[in-house]
C-alpha cells in the first residue's frame, strides 16, 4: 500500500536525513558516560567480570589442591608398590633356601637309601658265598 503522502522526493530524503539524525542522537545519548543505565550496565559487566575471574581462581586453586593429592596418592601407592616388591623377593628368596634344603634333605635321604641298598646287597653277597 503506498503512503497517502504524495510529497516529493526531496521531502522525502529531509525526512529520512531526520530520521538518520533522531537515531543517531539517541544512540550518542544512549553512549553518555553520565547515563546511569550505561552506569548501571557497566557496573554489571565489571561484577559479572569480577565473578569470572574469581571463579577461575576457585578452579585453579582447586587444580592445584587436586594435583597435590594425585601427586599424594602415586607416592603411596609407590611405597606400598615398593613394599610388596621388597617383600615379594623376601618370600622368593626363603622359598629358594627351602627348596635347597629340602633338596639337600632329598638328597642325603636318597644317598642313606641307596648305601642302604648297596649295604644289603653287599650283606647278601657275602653270605650267599659263605654259604649260610
Amino acid at each position: 500500500m503506498r503512503s497517502n503522502d504524495h510529497s516529493s522526493l526531496a521531502g522525502r530524503l529531509g525526512r529520512a536525513a531526520d530520521a538518520k539524525s533522531a537515531l543517531l542522537e539517541k544512540f550518542k545519548r544512549a553512549a553518555a558516560p553520565d547515563n546511569p543505565e550505561m552506569i548501571r550496565k557497566r557496573q554489571e559487566r565489571e561484577a559479572i567480570a569480577a565473578a569470572r575471574v574469581e571463579r577461575q581462581a576457585g578452579r585453579e586453586a582447586a587444580r592445584l589442591v587436586e594435583e597435590r593429592e594425585r601427586a599424594r596418592a602415586a607416592e603411596i601407592a609407590a611405597a606400598a608398590a615398593a613394599e610388596a616388591a621388597r617383600l615379594a623377593a623376601e618370600a622368593a628368596e626363603r622359598e629358594a633356601v627351602e627348596a635347597a634344603e629340602r633338596d639337600a634333605a632329598l638328597k642325603v635321604e636318597q644317598k642313606a637309601a641307596r648305601d642302604a641298598r648297596y649295604a644289603a646287597r653287599k650283606a647278601a653277597k657275602k653270605e650267599r658265598r659263605r654259604g649260610y
